[in-house]
């Protein structure tokens, strides 16, 4: 079975009430909810939508949700860390204190659901555990300012993907990867779908825009930049060493054509350091990184932007705002989705059926919104961190 991923990852601050008037609670940034709900709907193109072999331009746009979505969703758990631990000024004293308790009992939360759901044999490559872990691994950096932070991002993103297949190939080659196998630390750090190892320079890239001041145009308009400029680095460097190496691409399994932008090539085998000059959303590269965060920067700017720039797309956008402000709920929704409609084969299924959950998970989300301000696990997730206000 062929299968791509793009799971869901939950919001962890306290999820905007949708209400008429459209405006959510003070200090809210609720581009970020639209941002999540996108990268929602995302993962429901990756796991329940068409296959992007199929070509076309459904094809292409099913392919640019592959990796991508997951990618923001690590982006976005960096923001999630600072909103907790003090966003302009990290908390301190007693409130810090609770602040890191909040974060890691989401993270065990995060792990035990992950890991059950992975060991239930679901379809889906989950990332409710890989995501927990990265709370854990960078909650102590949760007191360093944006420029620190920056330097570490990006050199994590140099770095780590080469010692991962270096690791990799101490593992055993051609069987390093093994996405969907609950393997415990082993899978979680270096072997799964979202390895620690390679997806930690997301979150730290989250935790340095979460510092910024991203009411101000000139701070945007320089995150946009940065944003294309990453883009351009990742993808077209992995373009241009395809082309200038056209051995390097031969070498890849299935042929490697289309490795500098997407997965239609497969998980990387590790049976050539050719890998190393792709850029495809799963192939754990710098240049992989690099093209990801790039997406992920550029895709929370405009969300940002729009919602403040745009009033009537506010509301407009108020049932993919509401998605993303219990994105948990929806992930857990769209696992018993996949469960009860018997879907085995992910990606594959008709068009009809990605519409169907897109519209589902809407709809749920406008309505309870209406009535309480979390969704239903949400609702949960914060009665059990509420036990940090215990801490002396």
């Amino acid at each position: 079975m062929t299968q791509y991923s793009d799971v869901a990852t939950p919001a962890v601050e306290a999820p905007a009430p949708v209400r008429d008037s459209g405006k959510a609670p003070a200090g809210r940034l609720i581009g970020l909810d639209l941002a999540r709900g996108l990268a929602v709907f995302g993962m429901y193109a990756a796991h329940v939508g068409p296959g992007p072999d199929q070509g076309g331009v459904t094809g292409f746009l099913m392919e640019l949700a592959h990796g991508r979505s997951s990618a923001l969703f690590a982006f976005l758990a960096g923001f999630a860390v600072v909103l907790i631990t003090g966003r302009r000024a990290p908390k301190t004293g007693r409130a810090g204190r609770q602040a890191v308790a909040k974060v890691v009992i989401r993270a065990v939360i995060l792990l035990a659901v992950g890991t059950a759901l992975t060991m239930s044999g679901t379809p889906v490559d989950v990332i409710l555990a890989f995501y927990g872990l990265y709370f854990l691994l960078v909650l102590p950096l949760y007191r360093i300012g944006a420029g620190p932070l920056a330097a570490m991002a990006v050199g994590t993103a140099l770095v780590l993907p080469q010692v991962l297949y270096v690791v990799q190939q101490a593992i055993g080659n051609s069987d390093a990867r093994s996405p969907g196998e609950p393997d415990g630390i082993v899978s979680l750090l270096f072997t799964g779908t979202y390895p620690a190892l390679t997806w930690i320079p997301f979150v730290i890239a989250g935790m340095v825009v979460a510092r910024l001041d991203l009411a101000a145009t000139a701070v945007r308009i320089r995150l946009a930049l940065t944003g294309a400029a990453l883009m351009i680095t990742g993808y077209g460097g992995s373009w241009l060493l395809l082309h200038v190496f056209p051995g390097a691409a031969n070498a890849m399994a299935g042929g490697g054509a289309s490795v500098w932008w997407s997965d239609t090539a497969g998980y990387p085998s590790g049976d050539t350091p050719a890998w190393l000059m792709a850029a495809s959303p799963h192939s754990e590269t710098t240049l992989s990184i690099l093209g990801n965060t790039g997406a992920a920067i550029m895709a929370v700017t405009a969300c940002l932007a729009a919602m403040d720039a745009l009033p009537r797309l506010q509301s407009l956008a108020r049932p993919v705002i509401a998605v993303g402000s219990m994105s948990l709920t929806a992930y857990i929704f769209h696992l018993f989705g996949i469960r009860f409609l018997g879907i085995e084969e992910l990606p594959g299924s008709p068009l009809h059926v990605l519409l169907g959950f897109i519209a589902a998970a809407m709809v749920f989300a406008t309505v309870w919104s209406r009535f309480q301000q979390r969704g239903p696990l949400e609702w949960l997730m914060t009665k059990a961190t509420g036990l940090a206000r215990h801490i002396p």
